[in-house]
């Protein structure tokens, strides 16, 4: 009897530099669904590697004295030795300098091409190194300026390969709109019709400027060429199951998830599954695009020395208690921000209040009234409600995780512990062993042991090294058949006797890594010289205007973005949630009241003008990381914009 299979993808990350708190994120997110699936009985495989092709990589090398494999090899041990050192349950971790992936994409091409979906023709636009894309003139700042990355484009013209995608629009379109959850969360997969609804044109894929990539198959005979890094990349995914070479793996195809981040969306959602459709490959089933990280509210760059080290994060405060913090903090696709502060009080309130303490409670209870032992048999009859109440819960779990509604899943999670931590203040099992209701206060007793249990058990994936000292201080371990009990059938703990353990949360009164120091700006700032102020009121002192200095002014950050995604905020009449390209690593999210006056589509590749050190709040929810500036009198409101097109991030003042 065969097996349901899931197969769960994080991207392949591009060995530029090391791994930072992003691919963390998104490895994590991975592991915990690949531990759910084995855990839940699914035949599952889970992938991930790294990205080591392209022009990129190797100018990186020469300016580093090595070759492209020798930079490629080191930068992607790094990445291999931190999952390691994770303990992320990998089955496989590919890279694409390995031979076969190089044969299977060769095939791919192959393919395409014998049926029709790749021509030769010539190309002359505008190429980003750093984002290994081609862009219209008209989508460029300033007339030479990436979009996406703000960096220097250079005129390329060349022979090329093309990719004939604008022939699959029909059918893209057809996908998203027969399969709503294929993109998650759906707000992306809105943003995505709305982008291929607009055209599409044919992609080129090879490259005759630079040889540090996989040459074509050697039926094309155009040794000149390599493919472009984007179809090498992706092909990634069925290449790691044989595709092209042993094909022993390909029944795990298609893949039940690709994790990606919302910044490679396009490529995923768009070249992707063309790339599958010319190859007469199933489609995946979901793609999920997660948000950005910031950090105490500001974008993480090395120039500001804020960027986060995972590996420093889970040293300091444990690699489970890091691990929760990602997952928790953050609803995905939405933007999230890591302080030392939102940790320690995850794991002080969260982990050690909640968790911790009421392991403690039981252990403490089981010990003076019980001798240490823990019976489960009257729990239904004297605790029903409450057990009704956590089965109530851990029923919802399965369905939030599907949709990748990580957060509420822990939420809900939560749940059963507030049920139980309730039912000790409500019952009191040391006034009911005074009036010799001992079968009553055992019966409690069996109600706290089996709530930790099952909630061990679903907290496994997220937290697989603290959740088995639980399980082990409640006589079981958590396997396939312990979920199948516990919550698949609902059923209660064998009688057992409870082993002591040592807290596993002590409480953290203050931050355990030295804080990012600010990026030093006084030598930006003009010099000011004090002027002595008028003994006269001026006019806008007697309108009641505070008067500031100059070098108060210069206080004010205020510099040019481009709105490079934009989409109204669910139940509200005023507020669009933006994405402003201000220069920097990543676009900053943007919570803007100007629905009246301004739709989403109305703001979508605009230039704005932007307060960009504000600090952080949230609106409905959303958190938003600057102000636009706008006019609004008796006629309305209208944004304040710069007279001509500016590279992002161009100060203002």
């Amino acid at each position: 009897m065969s097996c349901e299979k899931a197969y769960i993808t994080t991207p392949i990350y591009y060995v530029n530099d090391i791994a930072h708190i992003g691919h963390a994120y998104t490895t994590i997110i991975a592991d915990t669904l690949a531990r759910y699936s084995r855990m839940t009985g699914l035949d599952t495989f889970f992938l991930t590697g790294t990205d080591e092709h392209g022009q990129k990589i190797e100018e990186a090398a020469k300016a580093r004295g090595k070759s492209p494999q020798e930079y490629a090899d080191e930068i992607s041990k790094k990445f291999k030795d931190l999952w390691d050192e994770f303990d992320i349950s990998y089955d496989k971790f590919i890279r694409t300098t390995d031979e076969n992936h190089m044969k299977g994409v060769q095939k791919a091409f192959l393919t395409m091409y014998n049926n029709g979906d790749i021509y030769k023709d010539t190309y002359k636009g505008h190429y980003c190194i750093s984002c290994e894309t081609f862009f219209p003139e008209i989508q460029l700042v300033d007339g030479e300026f990436c979009p996406e990355c703000g960096k220097p484009t250079s005129v390329v013209e060349e022979e090329s390969y093309f990719f004939k995608l604008s022939a699959y629009e029909d059918k893209l379109i057809e996908w998203y709109k027969d399969n709503p959850d294929c993109i998650l969360p759906r707000s992306k997969r809105n943003e995505v019709i709305r982008f291929v609804e607009g055209g599409l044109q044919d992609l080129s894929i090879t490259r005759t400027s630079f040889d540090w990539g996989v040459k074509l198959p050697k039926e094309i005979n155009d040794p000149d060429h390599v493919m472009y890094v984007w179809l090498d990349a992706l092909m990634n995914y069925v290449t790691a199951l044989g595709y092209g070479t042993d094909e022993a793996l390909m029944d795990y195809w298609p893949a039940r998830i690709h994790l990606i981040g919302k910044d490679i969306l396009r490529f995923h959602a768009i070249y992707w599954p063309a790339f599958l459709m010319s190859l007469g490959l199933p489609l995946p089933k979901h793609i999920g695009a997660h948000g950005w990280w910031t950090r105490d509210g500001e974008k993480m760059s090395k120039s500001k020395g804020n960027v986060v080290n995972p590996k420093e994060v889970a040293d300091a405060y444990g690699l489970d208690n890091f691990r929760y913090f990602m997952l928790r903090e953050v609803p995905f696709g939405g933007d999230g921000d890591f302080s030392q502060k939102a940790l320690i009080d995850r794991i002080n309130s969260d982990l050690g209040n909640d968790l911790g303490n009421l392991l403690n409670r039981l252990i403490g209870m089981s010990s003076k009234y019980f001798d240490g032992n823990v019976d489960s048999s009257e729990v239904e009859k004297y605790y029903k409600e409450e057990l009704d109440e956590v089965h109530a819960s851990l029923d919802k779990l399965p369905g939030l995780l599907h949709e990748m509604q990580i957060h509420r899943y822990l939420e809900e999670l939560w749940r059963p512990l507030t049920v139980a931590n309730k039912a000790i203040d409500k019952y009191q099992p040391w006034t009911l062993m005074k009036e010799g209701k001992e079968t009553e206060a055992m019966a409690l007793n069996g109600l706290i042991a089996n709530i930790l249990a099952k909630v061990s058990v679903m907290l496994d994936p997220v937290m697989p090294h603290t959740c088995p000292k639980i399980a082990n201080a409640l006589g079981f371990e958590i396997t396939q058949e312990s979920w199948e009990k516990l919550i698949a059938q609902k059923a209660l703990l064998d009688t057992f006797t409870i082993q002591k353990t040592d807290p596993l949360f002590p409480r953290i009164e203050a931050p355990l890594l030295e804080e990012a120091k600010p990026e030093d700006t006084k030598a930006e700032q003009p010099a000011t010289k004090k002027v002595q102020a008028p003994k006269e009121k001026s006019s806008a002192q007697s309108e009641g205007v505070a008067l500031i200095g100059i070098d108060q002014f210069f206080q004010t950050s205020l510099k040019v973005g481009t709105v490079v995604e934009a989409q109204e905020v669910p139940k509200s009449k005023k507020l669009l949630l933006l994405q402003v390209d201000l220069g920097e690593e990543q676009p900053r999210q943007i919570v803007a009241g100007i629905k009246e006056w301004y739709s989403a589509e109305d703001m979508l590749g605009t230039q704005v003008c932007v307060v960009a050190n504000l600090k952080p709040a949230k609106l409905m929810g959303y958190k938003s990381e600057g102000m636009l500036l706008a006019a609004k009198d008796e006629d309305g409101l209208c944004m304040i914009r710069p007279e001509k097109p500016k590279k992002p991030g161009t100060p203002i003042g």
